[in-house]
């Protein structure tokens, strides 16, 4: 199996877009697409139905080959200070889940591809994904394919969004994604939009995302493949 390199971004509302869209210029020179997480709410009562600017930035990224990753419904709403969907049982995760998609699919942007804030998901979420058409979660140990039921081990290294971003662990973190990447591995970098404002953070990612792709790691997002010859990008 080919190794390969997916960078994925949250935390993406009209506060922090301009720091995205440079970020994924930066990518773009480095012909490395993005793997974009996408929550219709946000604290504060952002609303992604109410921002058709950054509804449009989406819409043209995915046609340029980017990926659009469902990231949960209303994260403002979960009074844990765990992840959205890391303890909901079924029932209750399907309910968001109708609502997510129901917002997505009136702006252009419905995706059959899942994260949950966190990257933790509970059982009763894993049950009511597949049966609301989603057919790729990507967790913080592993890809599953939904449909065919099986799991591509690889741990995600991120950057802020419940990942540290001190000096320390972003250095780590460099070291990680070269250690992967030299032994033919998939480097899964998440970086939060609101450390793209800190320098260190920002050049930890790059050094990241440059070492993978000196150790020969092909750039891709996420995706779920229909057909063994042919990937295909929801």
């Amino acid at each position: 199996m080919t190794a390969e390199l997916i960078v994925s971004i949250s935390g993406i509302w009209d506060r922090t877009l301009a720091d995205i869209d440079a970020f994924c210029a930066a990518l773009d020179a480095r012909g490395v697409p993005a793997s974009l997480l996408v929550a219709p709410r946000h604290k504060g009562g952002y609303r992604l139905d109410r921002d058709p600017g950054t509804a449009l930035w989406l819409a043209e990224r995915r046609a340029a080959g980017d990926a659009v990753l469902l990231h949960g419904y209303d994260e403002a709403a979960t009074k844990k200070r765990r992840g959205e969907f890391a303890t909901l049982p079924a029932h209750e995760a399907n309910l968001r889940l109708m609502g997510a998609d129901r917002v997505m699919e009136h702006l252009g942007l419905r995706t059959r591809l899942f994260a949950a804030p966190g990257w933790t998901v509970s059982d009763g979420t894993v049950t009511a994904l597949p049966r609301n058409g989603f057919r790729l979660l990507a967790g913080l140990s592993g890809v599953t394919d939904l449909v065919r039921r099986t799991t591509t081990p690889a741990r995600v290294l991120g950057i802020g969004a419940g990942f540290l971003a001190e000096t320390w662990w972003c250095r780590t973190l460099v070291l990680s994604a070269e250690r992967t990447a030299r032994r033919g591995g998939t480097v899964r970098l998440a970086v939060s939009a609101s450390r793209l404002r800190d320098i260190g953070p920002r050049q930890a990612a790059f050094d990241a995302i440059d070492l993978a792709l000196m150790h020969g790691c092909v750039p891709q997002v996420y995706r779920w493949e229909a057909d063994p010859a042919r990937s295909v990008a929801a």
